[in-house]
């Protein structure tokens, strides 16, 4: 017999914190760099190697790493990037920060990740860049985007630990920006990082993030540029987590295997696809509900004591966005029909085998009353 409800309420996704991560920022605030120094610096050196990239910049944000990289690339008015609307708002937003205007093209029915050949249909005189999203961290169809001769602006924020036909994420795309926000998988309660290969990019995207060069009184600016650095504070958190990044990394594959095992059998419950041919970052484990309402569906989960929550609602049904589009913007089927059913279960290292497990028990109950 399945288990009956669950006593106490189980988190969608905490944080993995414990006593090293705790002692890291004390170390540093006793260290007296508040701001960016030596432990941002000793992120940046590491990530370097992590993701094989010949550039990592830590910033304050993948908000902020996704909208330098654009102003890097000369991203402004009048130009259009094509992107997902599957995706947080801050993808597109950056987009409309430049000047530009986002072109959404429809997804992937297995990943739900952008579909290239819809991107391609997008291409216009005007178009100056691409910005395909890792969901869920299931790298994007890098390759196929390239072919279209567009620079691209890889948002990995979901990431960090993907390969894509056997390369680390950081070292295909002109640009990749990974996150460290709470819910990441290195988490460091908020930043970003920038990787690329690109020497000229990565001169301009730190004169950017910084706003001078030089040191004291004697600096100078080459660009108008913005305050995006990464604090020592949240550096010394993220290196605590990057140490953790192939256990946590263990932890979430046997979860997706629990999950995966737990569904197989519900008739309308679908995990949302993944390419065998490259490493995904588990990031999310988000599946489509098609035997009922989703929204009523993830009350009844809350009901169960369960948390979950949605990734994404379209960008392109938001109201900022609504009378934002491009003219030829065509319709997104695909994108909606996943819109209406994505529901994310709780994944986090945090949690351990028996709280997968009482999620799927309380999906499975969900389902039985549900469903039909």
């Amino acid at each position: 017999m399945e288990a009956t409800r669950r006593a106490t309420f189980l988190s969608f996704q905490p944080p993995a914190i414990t006593e090293a991560e705790i002692e890291a920022v004390a170390e540093t605030l006793r260290s007296g760099w508040l701001t960016t120094g030596p432990r941002t610096a000793e992120l940046e050196a590491r990530m370097r190697d992590y993701l094989e990239a010949r550039h990592v910049l830590a910033v304050s944000s993948c908000t902020a790493a996704l909208h330098l990289s654009l102003v890097a690339l000369g991203v402004g008015p009048g130009d259009e990037v094509i992107t997902t609307s599957i995706t947080w708002p801050a993808t597109a937003n950056v987009i409309v920060h430049c000047g530009a205007t986002p072109v959404f093209a429809d997804v992937r029915e297995d990943t739900l990740n952008i579909d290239p050949a819809r991107a391609a249909e997008l291409v216009t005189a005007r178009t100056k860049a691409i910005v395909p999203v890792d969901l869920y961290g299931q790298p994007a169809d890098l390759e196929e985007l390239a072919v279209l001769g567009l620079p691209v602006v890889e948002d990995a924020a979901h990431a960090a630990e993907a390969r894509y036909r056997g390369r680390k994420v950081g070292t295909i795309a002109d640009v990749t920006c990974l996150s460290l926000y709470a819910t990441k998988n290195i988490a460091a309660g908020e930043g970003g990082l920038i990787a690329t290969d690109r020497d000229d990019l990565a001169e301009t995207l730190d004169d950017l993030r910084v706003m001078r060069r030089g040191h004291g009184a004697l600096y100078d600016i080459a660009v108008p540029g913005y305050k995006a650095n990464l604090s020592d504070v949240l550096a010394a958190i993220a290196l605590v987590q990057l140490d953790k990044v192939e256990q946590h990394a263990a932890i979430r594959a046997r979860h997706v295997a629990l999950y995966d095992e737990g569904i197989a059998d519900l008739d309308g419950v679908e995990a949302v696809g993944r390419d065998a041919r490259d490493v995904h970052a588990n990031h999310l484990y988000v599946v489509r509900v098609t035997f009922a309402d989703r929204d009523d569906v993830q009350r009844a989960l809350a009901d169960e004591n369960i948390g979950t929550s949605i990734h994404f609602l379209p960008v392109h049904s938001l109201s900022a966005y609504r009378d934002r589009l491009a003219p030829h913007q065509p319709e997104l089927p695909v994108t909606e029909r996943a819109g209406a059913e994505v529901l994310s279960l709780p994944l986090s290292p945090a949690h351990s085998d028996d709280d997968v497990r009482d999620a799927i028990a309380a999906l499975r109950r969900v389902h039985a009353r549900l469903s039909g």
